[in-house]
């Protein structure tokens, strides 16, 4: 009789739990010596159990407390009815928390051994691109499991379940229409990772902006900009409206270097100028390289040159090479394909400017102040006549 009052007493319980907790420590620390030393030999990349350690030992933790809960607790039967109620949704929350991070473990090593820090990534952007989709889909599907599995805990709830699954028809109409940018973002997202349309590391343009696919969830894509700002964008933006992706089938690109030059540029050796650039730049991947004169009007030469990379930023760098490797040989080999203006004068049909002879008097102008002057302005305006001091005098002589 002492025995079974010493057992299940406050003490009891409090010894209990510290001991589960301390056992839980114990196996949750065995467990990852073992796992560090299979992920050793296995070459595991980086820590792929960052995400399973804390479910683990949470699940441990649960279900030793729990166990220690029931061989110890003092209280009566409707104290104990609450117990294992609060036990069970620890339980469903710690479970289905353990469950995702398991299968997120299982999909990391999946996506670990298709590289995209290779050339030709294409098939590993395509299938990590899928695989963090459908993790996130196993997320949310555990997540709502999870929330459904509660709340079915209480019985009120349980009451209503057949009169909600009678209505179901309904309420998932009104949910459809509540939550259709929701859905569709969803479903888009959905169709971006399993169409091909971007991968994730996929070089796109899109509202004038060059970037890289940097992350695809169910509800929207982030687009990593060249100059590091991030340009967050729904999942509906890349199946409604049109966009540049420039990895669609391969990361290899063809770029255009273009100048406007004089006539007298010399193309061949030009020519052979491009070509000693390229021998001597790792950017080239030795594809094509090509000089030609495009277009001749408007008094320039049009020339274009062009190059290839393996991908769009060695593309870039290779552009601006070129560049700025043909315009210094412009400047010291052919200072003369330099583009100029011309101006022509021809001094036989130019007519000579008329000046007057010495003793030719210079033209009077219309409104000088003289007299012929105001008899003209009088002429044109209709005034009166301006009469002078010395003019009135004269007269009065």
């Amino acid at each position: 009789m002492s025995f079974s009052l010493v057992q299940h007493s406050w003490p009891a319980l409090a010894i209990a739990v510290a001991a589960a907790l301390v056992l839980a420590l114990v196996v949750a620390g065995v467990v990852t010596l073992v796992v560090r030393a299979v992920g050793r030999r296995r070459r595991w990349q980086g820590d792929p159990m960052r995400h399973v350690r804390w479910p683990f030992r949470m699940a441990l933790v649960v279900a030793l407390v729990a166990a220690a809960l029931e061989l110890t607790w003092p209280g009566d039967a409707a104290s104990a009815r609450l117990r294992d109620h609060a036990v069970l949704i620890v339980a469903i929350v710690v479970g289905a928390w353990l469950l995702g991070a398991i299968l997120g473990f299982v999909i990391g090593l999946a996506m670990g051994r298709y590289r995209i820090d290779v050339p030709d990534n294409r098939i590993a952007r395509r299938v990590r691109t899928q695989l963090a989709v459908v993790r996130r889909l196993i997320y949310v599907i555990l997540f709502v499991i999870a929330i459904g599995a509660v709340l079915l805990t209480f019985p009120g709830v349980q009451a209503v379940g057949t009169s909600v699954l009678a209505s179901a028809g309904v309420i998932s109409v009104v949910a459809g229409l509540a939550a259709q940018s929701t859905l569709s973002n969803l479903f888009a997202g959905m169709q971006l990772a399993f169409s091909g349309a971007i991968r994730v590391d996929d070089v796109v343009v899109v509202e004038q902006q060059w970037g890289r696919i940097e992350e695809i969830t169910l509800s929207y894509v982030v687009v990593h900009i060249w100059d590091d700002r991030r340009l967050v964008l729904p999942c509906t933006y890349f199946t409604q409206n049109p966009f540049e992706n420039w990895t669609r089938t391969s990361s290899e690109l063809l770029g255009a270097v273009e100048f406007d030059l004089d006539w007298r540029v010399p193309t061949g050796r030009m020519r052979e100028e491009l070509d000693r650039i390229l021998d001597n730049a790792s950017l080239w991947d030795g594809r094509t390289k090509v000089l030609q004169v495009t277009d001749a009007i408007g008094g320039y030469v049009h020339v274009r040159v062009l190059v290839t990379a393996r991908d769009a930023a060695a593309l870039f760098d290779l552009r601006a090479l070129v560049r700025e490797r043909l315009i210094e040989w412009l400047q010291r080999e052919a200072p003369e394909a330099l583009p100029t203006h011309r101006v022509e004068i021809d001094a036989e049909t130019r007519p000579a400017a008329r000046r007057p002879a010495e003793d030719e008097e210079e033209p009077e102008g219309v409104f000088s102040g003289s007299d012929a002057a105001e008899h003209r302005a009088h002429t044109f305006t209709n005034t009166l006549p301006v009469v002078r001091p010395d003019a009135a005098q004269r007269g009065g002589e």
